[in-house]
């Protein structure tokens, strides 16, 4: 089967937020301080997994976020007053 050729680069997913969360992955766009140093260096092909990992990423947090938000509050103290 023959290759597909590219002929678009594939831009960074950089969003300029430029912070790491606590598990150290940048929070605009979700990519690990390694893949944000290498991304320059790297092949179409490789650029290519990073975005998957980071959609991969973006899902996970979403879920985690629906998860949280639906679970429900705790018995709320009544008001003194």
């Amino acid at each position: 089967m023959p290759e597909q050729l590219e002929f678009f680069t594939i831009n960074s997913p950089c969003r300029g937020v430029c912070q790491s969360d606590d598990r150290g992955f940048c929070r605009g766009c979700l990519r690990s301080r390694q893949e944000r140093f290498d991304w320059m260096n790297m092949n179409d092909g490789q650029k290519r997994e990073v975005l998957r990992l980071c959609h991969q990423r973006y899902l996970r947090l979403r879920r985690a976020a629906n998860s949280a938000a639906a679970e429900p509050a705790g018995p709320e103290q009544p008001s003194l007053f």
